[in-house]
């Protein structure tokens, strides 16, 4: 069954939260030690956290890939905050693409992607930037079959621990 994608709203700041919580322990758990672990989800991945990234003032737009009623992706993009050089005020940024393991290969990331690209442009063509985690190859893959080319690295924070992020950039086209 083919993911059905919609722009979340802030009353998805839980079923965010869970599954935002979910998928990084899924996918990067294994990093870091517990401490470090739950301080990042404390910050980063509380309801509190995103309903804010969900309220009306907010310049983040985040969406839900659901299937049969579950959660099993989400997205977000926004203005660039990345500590490049080239950032200018007016680029944006896909700020994070998460799956569930059980629905990675499905259709659903592209469909998220989609849609954070559709909203990223809907004003005309403008620089998008990312950033993926140096050893995450499939992401890498992913986001190159986009037009993204590595631009740069720097250090992703995760409690005590930096980790070597990589940024792409695509240019406006």
């Amino acid at each position: 069954m083919q993911a059905l994608i919609r722009r979340a709203t802030p009353a998805d700041a839980a079923t965010l939260a869970a599954l935002g919580t979910f998928t990084f322990i899924e996918t990067f758990g294994h990093l870091y030690t517990p401490e470090d672990l739950q301080a990042f989800l404390d910050a980063s991945h509380s309801e509190a956290a995103y309903a804010a990234l969900l309220s009306a003032d907010s310049p983040y737009a985040l969406w839900l890939a659901e299937r049969d009623g579950q959660a099993i992706g989400y997205a977000q993009a926004g203005p660039c905050g990345l500590p490049h050089a080239d950032v200018r005020a007016e680029d944006g940024e896909i700020k994070r693409l998460y799956l569930r393991g059980d629905a990675q290969n499905s259709g659903a990331g592209r469909a998220l992607m989609d849609a954070m690209l559709a909203w990223l442009l809907a004003d005309g063509p403008r620089i998008l930037w990312l950033s993926v985690w140096s050893e995450n190859y499939g992401a890498q893959r992913f986001y190159a079959r986009y037009g993204f080319e590595f631009a740069g690295e720097y250090h992703f924070i995760v409690g005590e621990q930096r980790d070597r992020e990589f940024m792409y950039r695509r240019l406006a086209c």
